[in-house]
């Protein structure tokens, strides 16, 4: 019963060794594919004034599910195409515009 908890433990780490970041989604025209832009603030090294910059990031979104404007948590994984390298964790905030949209095609539905 001793070697239950050091099992889980071990588990645990070996999952959570992967790389995660969280970003805003700016575009979905891909199939199964998000682009994911993530904003970085780092201190100059020698004017010590916080700067922005930005990376995008290619993920792969099996169900199709992340919408523009959605934040979502990516992590990293294997080499999936040329680009991307990472894979949709989880939505953690559906954008407005996303609820919007999906209000106004199930009333052209019905």
């Amino acid at each position: 019963m001793a070697e239950t908890p050091n099992k889980t433990e071990a588990v645990e780490q070996t999952s959570s060794r992967r790389n995660e970041k969280v970003g805003l989604v700016v575009s979905t025209k891909m199939q199964k594919t998000i682009v994911v832009e993530i904003e970085m603030r780092k201190a100059h090294p020698k004017y010590k004034r916080v700067m922005k910059s930005n990376k995008k990031f290619y993920a792969h979104d099996e169900q199709n599910s992340a919408r523009v404007g959605d934040v979502v948590r990516i992590r990293e994984a294997r080499p999936l195409s040329k680009l991307k390298r990472w894979s949709l964790e989880e939505i953690v905030r559906r954008s407005s515009l996303a609820q919007l949209a999906d209000d106004k095609s199930s009333a052209t539905e019905a």
